[in-house]
Protein backbone atom coordinates (compact mmCIF):
# COMPACT_ATOMS: atom_id res chain seq x y z
CA UNK A 1 0.00 0.00 0.00
CA UNK A 2 2.97 2.27 0.48
CA UNK A 3 4.00 2.21 -3.23
CA UNK A 4 0.28 2.81 -3.75
CA UNK A 5 0.55 5.62 -2.27
CA UNK A 6 3.41 6.85 -3.44
CA UNK A 7 2.53 5.96 -6.93
CA UNK A 8 -0.82 8.20 -6.10
CA UNK A 9 1.29 11.04 -5.33
CA UNK A 10 3.33 10.90 -8.58
CA UNK A 11 0.22 10.76 -10.90
CA UNK A 12 -1.56 14.17 -9.05
CA UNK A 13 1.83 15.36 -8.79
CA UNK A 14 2.09 15.19 -12.86
CA UNK A 15 -1.01 15.95 -12.97
CA UNK A 16 -1.44 18.98 -11.52
CA UNK A 17 2.02 20.52 -12.58
CA UNK A 18 0.93 23.83 -13.82
CA UNK A 19 2.68 27.50 -13.57
CA UNK A 20 3.08 29.19 -10.21
CA UNK A 21 3.79 32.62 -8.85
CA UNK A 22 5.44 32.71 -4.83
CA UNK A 23 3.63 34.75 -2.96
CA UNK A 24 4.07 36.79 0.15
CA UNK A 25 7.19 36.58 2.07
CA UNK A 26 8.69 34.54 -0.52
CA UNK A 27 8.06 36.66 -3.43
CA UNK A 28 9.55 39.70 -1.27
CA UNK A 29 12.66 37.73 -0.58
CA UNK A 30 12.70 36.90 -4.32
CA UNK A 31 12.35 40.63 -5.89
CA UNK A 32 14.94 42.06 -3.28
CA UNK A 33 17.37 39.97 -4.46
CA UNK A 34 16.70 41.05 -7.80
CA UNK A 35 15.81 44.27 -7.48
CA UNK A 36 19.53 44.99 -5.84
CA UNK A 37 21.39 42.79 -8.25
CA UNK A 38 20.22 44.98 -11.11
CA UNK A 39 19.68 48.35 -9.67
CA UNK A 40 22.37 48.34 -7.04
CA UNK A 41 21.86 48.85 -3.17
CA UNK A 42 20.05 52.11 -3.75
CA UNK A 43 17.37 52.14 -6.20
CA UNK A 44 14.45 54.28 -5.91
CA UNK A 45 11.21 52.17 -5.58
CA UNK A 46 7.63 52.33 -5.72
CA UNK A 47 5.65 48.96 -4.18
CA UNK A 48 2.58 47.86 -5.39
CA UNK A 49 0.40 45.03 -4.65
CA UNK A 50 -3.50 44.98 -3.73
CA UNK A 51 -5.21 44.99 -0.92
CA UNK A 52 -5.47 41.03 0.05
CA UNK A 53 -3.55 39.31 2.71
CA UNK A 54 -0.56 37.30 0.68
CA UNK A 55 0.10 40.55 -1.48
CA UNK A 56 -0.49 42.88 1.78
CA UNK A 57 2.42 40.80 3.05
CA UNK A 58 4.53 41.10 -0.19
CA UNK A 59 4.28 44.77 0.02
CA UNK A 60 5.45 45.12 3.74
CA UNK A 61 8.16 42.67 3.55
CA UNK A 62 9.15 43.73 0.62
CA UNK A 63 9.29 47.30 1.88
CA UNK A 64 11.51 45.91 4.68
CA UNK A 65 14.20 44.23 2.91
CA UNK A 66 14.57 47.14 0.72
CA UNK A 67 14.40 49.80 3.58
CA UNK A 68 17.58 47.82 5.52
CA UNK A 69 20.01 46.95 2.00
CA UNK A 70 19.55 50.99 1.39
CA UNK A 71 16.95 51.29 -1.16
CA UNK A 72 15.04 54.99 -1.05
CA UNK A 73 11.11 53.24 -1.06
CA UNK A 74 8.88 56.69 -2.33
CA UNK A 75 5.66 54.57 -1.14
CA UNK A 76 3.95 51.58 -0.64
CA UNK A 77 0.30 51.33 -2.18
CA UNK A 78 -1.97 48.78 -0.87
CA UNK A 79 -5.16 49.27 -3.08
CA UNK A 80 -6.38 49.18 -6.90
CA UNK A 81 -5.12 51.08 -9.81
CA UNK A 82 -6.66 54.94 -9.06
CA UNK A 83 -4.40 54.54 -6.00
CA UNK A 84 -1.26 53.63 -8.23
CA UNK A 85 -2.18 56.11 -10.36
CA UNK A 86 -2.64 58.67 -7.32
CA UNK A 87 1.18 57.54 -5.94
CA UNK A 88 2.78 58.41 -9.31
CA UNK A 89 1.14 61.53 -10.10
CA UNK A 90 2.31 62.62 -6.45
CA UNK A 91 5.81 61.05 -7.13
CA UNK A 92 6.38 63.08 -10.54
CA UNK A 93 4.58 65.97 -9.03
CA UNK A 94 7.48 66.29 -6.62
CA UNK A 95 10.30 66.17 -8.74
CA UNK A 96 11.24 62.64 -7.61
CA UNK A 97 12.36 59.76 -9.92
CA UNK A 98 11.68 56.48 -10.12
CA UNK A 99 13.83 53.36 -10.94
CA UNK A 100 12.03 50.09 -10.03
CA UNK A 101 8.24 50.19 -9.78
CA UNK A 102 8.21 46.95 -7.61
CA UNK A 103 4.44 44.74 -8.68
CA UNK A 104 2.67 41.53 -8.00
CA UNK A 105 2.18 39.84 -11.05
CA UNK A 106 -1.83 40.82 -10.82
CA UNK A 107 -0.59 44.61 -10.41
CA UNK A 108 1.90 44.55 -13.17
CA UNK A 109 -1.31 43.99 -15.59
CA UNK A 110 -2.69 46.84 -14.32
CA UNK A 111 -3.12 49.14 -17.43
CA UNK A 112 -2.20 52.16 -15.54
CA UNK A 113 2.00 50.59 -16.02
CA UNK A 114 0.76 50.07 -19.65
CA UNK A 115 2.76 53.77 -21.02
CA UNK A 116 4.47 55.29 -18.29
CA UNK A 117 6.82 57.08 -21.03
CA UNK A 118 4.44 59.39 -21.83
CA UNK A 119 2.14 59.50 -19.02
CA UNK A 120 4.81 60.24 -16.64
CA UNK A 121 7.89 61.39 -18.05
CA UNK A 122 9.07 62.69 -15.23
CA UNK A 123 9.58 59.62 -13.40
CA UNK A 124 12.20 58.78 -16.06
CA UNK A 125 11.09 55.63 -17.23
CA UNK A 126 10.71 52.80 -14.30
CA UNK A 127 11.17 49.29 -15.06
CA UNK A 128 8.10 47.34 -13.68
CA UNK A 129 9.74 44.05 -11.92
CA UNK A 130 7.32 41.09 -10.63
CA UNK A 131 8.41 37.96 -8.97
CA UNK A 132 9.58 35.58 -11.56
CA UNK A 133 7.05 32.52 -12.06
CA UNK A 134 8.04 28.55 -11.57
CA UNK A 135 6.55 25.47 -12.58
CA UNK A 136 5.70 23.49 -9.79
CA UNK A 137 2.81 20.52 -9.25
CA UNK A 138 -0.67 22.19 -7.03
CA UNK A 139 -0.47 18.72 -5.29
CA UNK A 140 3.26 19.08 -4.07
CA UNK A 141 2.37 22.72 -2.41
CA UNK A 142 3.36 23.13 1.06
CA UNK A 143 -0.36 24.07 1.98
CA UNK A 144 -1.71 21.66 -0.44
CA UNK A 145 0.60 18.56 1.92
CA UNK A 146 -0.31 20.22 4.98
CA UNK A 147 -4.00 20.80 4.06
CA UNK A 148 -4.23 16.54 3.18
CA UNK A 149 -3.10 15.88 6.55
CA UNK A 150 -5.42 18.14 8.38
CA UNK A 151 -8.30 17.15 7.04
CA UNK A 152 -7.25 13.21 7.20
CA UNK A 153 -6.22 13.68 10.96
CA UNK A 154 -10.59 12.60 12.45
CA UNK A 155 -10.79 9.88 10.04
CA UNK A 156 -7.38 8.90 11.02
CA UNK A 157 -7.42 9.10 14.45
CA UNK A 158 -10.81 7.40 14.53
CA UNK A 159 -9.36 4.96 12.36
CA UNK A 160 -7.12 3.41 15.16
CA UNK A 161 -9.92 2.27 17.06
CA UNK A 162 -11.46 0.87 13.84
CA UNK A 163 -8.74 -1.02 13.29
CA UNK A 164 -8.65 -2.82 16.56
CA UNK A 165 -12.33 -3.49 16.20
CA UNK A 166 -11.84 -5.02 12.87
CA UNK A 167 -9.05 -7.11 14.06
CA UNK A 168 -11.03 -8.68 16.77
CA UNK A 169 -13.47 -9.76 13.84
CA UNK A 170 -16.24 -7.12 15.07
CA UNK A 171 -17.02 -3.78 13.19
CA UNK A 172 -18.43 -0.39 14.54
CA UNK A 173 -20.54 1.92 12.70
CA UNK A 174 -21.50 4.53 14.91
CA UNK A 175 -18.08 6.12 14.76
CA UNK A 176 -19.50 8.91 12.77
CA UNK A 177 -22.98 9.28 14.78
CA UNK A 178 -20.48 10.01 18.29
CA UNK A 179 -18.65 12.32 16.30
CA UNK A 180 -21.59 14.86 16.40
CA UNK A 181 -22.60 13.81 19.68
CA UNK A 182 -19.30 14.52 21.19
CA UNK A 183 -18.83 17.95 19.20
CA UNK A 184 -22.14 18.66 20.13
CA UNK A 185 -21.98 17.97 23.99
CA UNK A 186 -18.66 19.28 23.65
CA UNK A 187 -20.07 23.01 22.47
CA UNK A 188 -23.16 22.33 25.29
CA UNK A 189 -20.88 21.95 27.86
CA UNK A 190 -18.55 24.93 26.74
CA UNK A 191 -21.66 27.30 26.58
CA UNK A 192 -23.57 26.38 29.68
CA UNK A 193 -21.13 25.49 32.24
CA UNK A 194 -17.78 26.60 31.16
CA UNK A 195 -18.27 30.07 30.67
CA UNK A 196 -19.49 30.21 26.64
CA UNK A 197 -17.08 32.50 25.09
CA UNK A 198 -15.15 33.42 28.01
CA UNK A 199 -14.39 29.72 28.77
CA UNK A 200 -10.98 29.31 30.25
CA UNK A 201 -8.61 26.66 28.63
CA UNK A 202 -9.45 24.45 32.08
CA UNK A 203 -12.94 24.88 31.30
CA UNK A 204 -12.86 24.10 27.87
CA UNK A 205 -10.65 20.74 28.18
CA UNK A 206 -12.95 19.96 31.22
CA UNK A 207 -16.04 19.97 28.53
CA UNK A 208 -13.98 17.98 25.88
CA UNK A 209 -13.31 15.88 28.41
CA UNK A 210 -16.87 14.85 29.46
CA UNK A 211 -17.82 14.86 25.63
CA UNK A 212 -15.26 12.16 25.09
CA UNK A 213 -16.03 10.04 28.33
CA UNK A 214 -19.65 10.14 27.41
CA UNK A 215 -18.70 8.12 23.87
CA UNK A 216 -16.74 6.08 25.75
CA UNK A 217 -19.86 4.88 27.78
CA UNK A 218 -21.39 4.51 24.67
CA UNK A 219 -18.74 2.60 23.13
CA UNK A 220 -18.85 0.55 26.97
CA UNK A 221 -22.59 -0.35 26.10
CA UNK A 222 -21.96 -1.28 22.92
CA UNK A 223 -19.40 -3.49 24.27
CA UNK A 224 -21.57 -5.37 26.82
CA UNK A 225 -24.18 -5.90 23.83
CA UNK A 226 -21.54 -7.90 22.29
CA UNK A 227 -19.96 -9.43 24.66
CA UNK A 228 -22.96 -10.62 27.19
CA UNK A 229 -25.60 -11.58 25.01
CA UNK A 230 -23.42 -12.13 21.71
CA UNK A 231 -25.69 -9.68 19.80
CA UNK A 232 -23.87 -9.70 16.31
CA UNK A 233 -21.37 -6.38 16.34
CA UNK A 234 -23.29 -5.14 13.15
CA UNK A 235 -26.75 -4.91 15.01
CA UNK A 236 -25.58 -3.30 18.09
CA UNK A 237 -22.95 -0.70 16.31
CA UNK A 238 -25.73 0.38 14.03
CA UNK A 239 -28.27 0.26 16.33
CA UNK A 240 -26.24 2.97 18.69
CA UNK A 241 -25.08 5.15 15.38
CA UNK A 242 -29.31 5.72 14.77
CA UNK A 243 -28.85 6.61 19.48
CA UNK A 244 -25.83 8.44 18.75
CA UNK A 245 -27.34 10.90 15.98
CA UNK A 246 -30.53 10.61 17.61
CA UNK A 247 -29.35 12.23 20.74
CA UNK A 248 -27.28 14.67 19.01
CA UNK A 249 -30.36 16.29 17.16
CA UNK A 250 -32.11 16.42 20.08
CA UNK A 251 -29.39 18.11 22.53
CA UNK A 252 -28.42 20.88 19.96
CA UNK A 253 -32.10 20.99 19.15
CA UNK A 254 -31.67 20.83 15.15
CA UNK A 255 -29.24 24.44 15.99
CA UNK A 256 -25.67 24.76 15.63
CA UNK A 257 -23.50 25.64 18.52
CA UNK A 258 -21.60 28.74 18.31
CA UNK A 259 -21.22 30.18 21.40
CA UNK A 260 -17.71 29.11 21.85
CA UNK A 261 -14.17 31.44 22.75
CA UNK A 262 -11.62 31.80 19.40
CA UNK A 263 -8.87 29.80 21.36
CA UNK A 264 -10.87 26.73 21.09
CA UNK A 265 -9.49 26.44 17.54
CA UNK A 266 -6.08 25.75 19.18
CA UNK A 267 -6.60 21.69 18.53
CA UNK A 268 -8.27 21.74 15.23
CA UNK A 269 -6.46 24.79 13.52
CA UNK A 270 -3.49 25.64 15.23
CA UNK A 271 0.20 25.12 14.90
CA UNK A 272 3.06 24.90 17.17
CA UNK A 273 5.24 21.83 16.26
CA UNK A 274 7.77 22.76 13.51
CA UNK A 275 4.31 24.15 11.78
CA UNK A 276 2.98 20.90 11.76
CA UNK A 277 -1.00 21.31 12.75
CA UNK A 278 -1.70 20.17 16.25
CA UNK A 279 -4.03 17.80 15.20
CA UNK A 280 -1.94 15.75 12.87
CA UNK A 281 0.71 16.12 15.81
CA UNK A 282 -1.80 14.74 17.82
CA UNK A 283 -2.35 11.83 15.38
CA UNK A 284 0.77 11.11 15.07
CA UNK A 285 1.47 10.58 18.81
CA UNK A 286 -1.65 8.21 19.35
CA UNK A 287 -0.86 6.05 16.11
CA UNK A 288 2.97 5.58 17.60
CA UNK A 289 1.24 4.87 21.24
CA UNK A 290 -0.87 2.48 18.97
CA UNK A 291 1.71 0.88 17.34
CA UNK A 292 3.54 0.23 20.45
CA UNK A 293 0.33 -1.15 22.06
CA UNK A 294 -0.51 -3.82 18.98
CA UNK A 295 3.28 -4.95 18.82
CA UNK A 296 5.37 -4.88 22.24
CA UNK A 297 2.20 -5.41 24.57
CA UNK A 298 0.51 -8.12 26.10
CA UNK A 299 -3.21 -6.72 25.18
CA UNK A 300 -2.26 -6.16 21.42
CA UNK A 301 -1.01 -10.33 21.18
CA UNK A 302 -4.53 -10.20 23.02
CA UNK A 303 -6.46 -8.31 20.69
CA UNK A 304 -4.72 -10.21 17.38
CA UNK A 305 -5.37 -13.64 19.19
CA UNK A 306 -8.83 -13.03 19.53
CA UNK A 307 -9.31 -12.04 16.13
CA UNK A 308 -7.39 -15.04 14.72
CA UNK A 309 -9.49 -17.37 16.74
CA UNK A 310 -11.73 -16.77 19.82
CA UNK A 311 -12.17 -20.12 20.80
CA UNK A 312 -8.87 -21.02 20.60
CA UNK A 313 -8.06 -17.07 22.75
CA UNK A 314 -10.52 -18.32 25.29
CA UNK A 315 -8.61 -21.74 26.21
CA UNK A 316 -5.42 -20.34 25.91
CA UNK A 317 -6.27 -17.85 29.18
CA UNK A 318 -7.30 -14.79 27.37
CA UNK A 319 -9.84 -12.35 28.78
CA UNK A 320 -12.02 -12.32 25.57
CA UNK A 321 -14.49 -10.35 27.24
CA UNK A 322 -12.52 -8.23 28.23
CA UNK A 323 -10.62 -7.49 25.67
CA UNK A 324 -13.42 -7.32 23.11
CA UNK A 325 -14.31 -4.51 25.72
CA UNK A 326 -11.45 -2.68 25.26
CA UNK A 327 -11.69 -2.08 21.82
CA UNK A 328 -15.03 -0.80 21.40
CA UNK A 329 -14.63 1.72 24.43
CA UNK A 330 -11.38 2.49 22.70
CA UNK A 331 -12.89 2.98 19.55
CA UNK A 332 -15.77 5.03 21.04
CA UNK A 333 -13.21 7.33 22.54
CA UNK A 334 -11.18 7.79 19.86
CA UNK A 335 -14.38 8.70 18.09
CA UNK A 336 -15.27 11.40 20.58
CA UNK A 337 -12.04 12.58 20.28
CA UNK A 338 -12.59 12.92 16.48
CA UNK A 339 -15.77 15.15 17.17
CA UNK A 340 -13.63 17.36 19.81
CA UNK A 341 -11.01 17.96 16.69
CA UNK A 342 -13.79 18.73 14.58
CA UNK A 343 -15.51 21.29 17.04
CA UNK A 344 -11.91 23.11 16.90
CA UNK A 345 -11.82 22.94 13.32
CA UNK A 346 -15.14 24.61 12.52
CA UNK A 347 -15.41 26.60 16.20
CA UNK A 348 -18.73 24.68 16.54
CA UNK A 349 -20.69 21.75 17.46
CA UNK A 350 -23.24 20.19 15.46
CA UNK A 351 -25.38 17.19 15.20
CA UNK A 352 -24.43 17.35 11.10
CA UNK A 353 -21.05 16.35 11.88
CA UNK A 354 -19.61 12.87 10.78
CA UNK A 355 -22.33 12.48 8.09
CA UNK A 356 -20.98 8.97 6.41
CA UNK A 357 -17.58 9.16 8.55
CA UNK A 358 -17.71 5.54 9.60
CA UNK A 359 -17.73 4.78 6.04
CA UNK A 360 -14.27 6.41 5.66
CA UNK A 361 -13.13 5.20 8.43
CA UNK A 362 -13.42 1.45 7.56
CA UNK A 363 -12.33 2.46 3.59
CA UNK A 364 -9.05 3.67 5.42
CA UNK A 365 -8.68 0.71 7.57
CA UNK A 366 -9.34 -1.81 4.73
CA UNK A 367 -7.35 -0.35 2.24
CA UNK A 368 -4.77 -0.46 5.02
CA UNK A 369 -4.33 -3.93 4.93
CA UNK A 370 -6.84 -4.93 7.64
CA UNK A 371 -8.43 -8.34 7.19
CA UNK A 372 -12.25 -8.36 7.63
CA UNK A 373 -12.27 -11.21 9.05
CA UNK A 374 -9.96 -10.31 11.67
CA UNK A 375 -6.81 -11.33 13.16
CA UNK A 376 -4.49 -9.09 11.14
CA UNK A 377 -3.95 -6.17 10.39
CA UNK A 378 -1.09 -3.22 11.50
CA UNK A 379 -1.31 0.88 12.41
CA UNK A 380 1.14 1.80 10.08
CA UNK A 381 -1.39 0.06 6.89
CA UNK A 382 -4.04 2.02 8.48
CA UNK A 383 -2.24 5.33 8.89
CA UNK A 384 -1.13 4.71 5.09
CA UNK A 385 -4.80 3.79 4.11
CA UNK A 386 -6.14 6.64 5.57
CA UNK A 387 -3.29 8.89 3.67
CA UNK A 388 -4.52 6.91 0.45
CA UNK A 389 -7.91 8.09 0.17
CA UNK A 390 -7.10 11.62 1.71
CA UNK A 391 -4.42 11.93 -1.63
CA UNK A 392 -7.27 10.47 -4.21
CA UNK A 393 -9.87 13.24 -2.41
CA UNK A 394 -7.63 15.72 -2.70
CA UNK A 395 -6.09 15.03 -5.74
CA UNK A 396 -9.45 14.73 -7.60
CA UNK A 397 -10.23 18.26 -5.93
CA UNK A 398 -7.26 19.49 -7.74
CA UNK A 399 -7.93 18.17 -10.97
CA UNK A 400 -11.60 19.20 -11.11
CA UNK A 401 -13.46 15.62 -10.82
CA UNK A 402 -17.14 16.24 -9.95
CA UNK A 403 -17.76 15.19 -6.76
CA UNK A 404 -20.50 12.05 -7.90
CA UNK A 405 -17.54 11.04 -9.81
CA UNK A 406 -15.50 10.85 -6.92
CA UNK A 407 -17.66 9.12 -4.77
CA UNK A 408 -17.87 6.22 -7.66
CA UNK A 409 -14.05 5.70 -7.69
CA UNK A 410 -13.58 5.41 -3.61
CA UNK A 411 -16.24 3.08 -3.63
CA UNK A 412 -14.39 0.98 -6.15
CA UNK A 413 -10.86 1.86 -4.35
CA UNK A 414 -13.09 0.29 -1.64
CA UNK A 415 -14.09 -2.62 -3.55
CA UNK A 416 -10.80 -3.45 -4.82
CA UNK A 417 -9.30 -3.12 -1.27
CA UNK A 418 -11.78 -6.05 -0.19
CA UNK A 419 -11.12 -7.99 -3.17
CA UNK A 420 -7.56 -8.08 -2.69
CA UNK A 421 -7.70 -9.09 0.55
CA UNK A 422 -9.85 -11.87 -0.49
CA UNK A 423 -7.79 -13.07 -3.00
CA UNK A 424 -4.78 -12.69 -0.68
CA UNK A 425 -6.10 -15.09 1.86
CA UNK A 426 -7.31 -17.52 -0.53
CA UNK A 427 -11.31 -17.20 0.17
Amino acid sequence: MFLVLVLLCAFFSVATFSEQSPTGEAAAKQLASVIEQQFGSTPRVLIVAREQPGDSEFASSLEQKLVTSGAKVHAVVKGEPRDAREALVKISSSGEQLDVIACTPAAAAWLVFSDLKNDFPMLDNPQIVKPQSYRWPNFLKAANVLNIANQIAVIAIIAIGMTMVIITGGIDLSVGSLIALSAVLAGLFIRDYAGATNASAIGMTSACVAAILICGLIGAFSGAMITLFRIPPFIVTLAMMLVGSGLAYLLAKGESIYQIPDSFVWLGRGASFVNLPNAVVLMLVLYGAAQVLMSRMKLGRYIYAVGGNREAARLSGVPVRSVLMFAYIASALLAGLGGVIMASQLKSGSATYGNMYELYVIAAVVVGGTSLSGGEGEMCGTLIGALTIAVIQNGMNLTNVESYTQKVVLGLVILGAVLLDKIRHGE
